[in-house]
């Protein structure tokens, strides 16, 4: 099982991989830092799942969300975020999302998230 984890923050990059991998020992994971650099390694093979960073510089993980459906990408995207406005989470989902994931976050949090998505 593949991971695109994308978020600007190295740590934060790191701090999600080490949750999921509490769970699922066996996922393998690639990193983007930007939903751009996200959406292109989509093109170049696309990941079981994808964990994304809301805000984030150049192209933000709403706006990777809205291209990856524009293309027409069915992928899973679960979103990873500080942010905590209901009416932005509802837009996520509404969008395609399939969990939103408030931060900070404990490692049974992810597993709950993940439940439902992963086998």
């Amino acid at each position: 099982m593949e991971i695109l984890v994308v978020d600007d923050s190295r740590a934060m990059r790191g701090i999600v991989m080490r949750a999921v991998k509490a769970t699922y020992a066996d996922a393998s994971f690639r990193e983007a830092s930007n939903g751009a650099e996200a959406l292109e390694a989509v093109r170049a093979a696309t990941p079981d799942l994808i964990l994304t960073d809301w805000n984030m510089p150049t192209c933000s993980g709403f706006e990777l969300l809205q291209a990856l459906r524009a293309e027409g990408r069915l992928v899973k995207v679960g979103m990873v975020t500080s942010e905590s406005h209901p009416g932005l989470r509802d837009q996520a989902l509404q969008a395609g999302a399939l969990f939103v994931l408030q931060k900070p976050f404990t490692p049974d949090a992810v597993k709950a998230a993940l439940a439902g998505v992963l086998p």
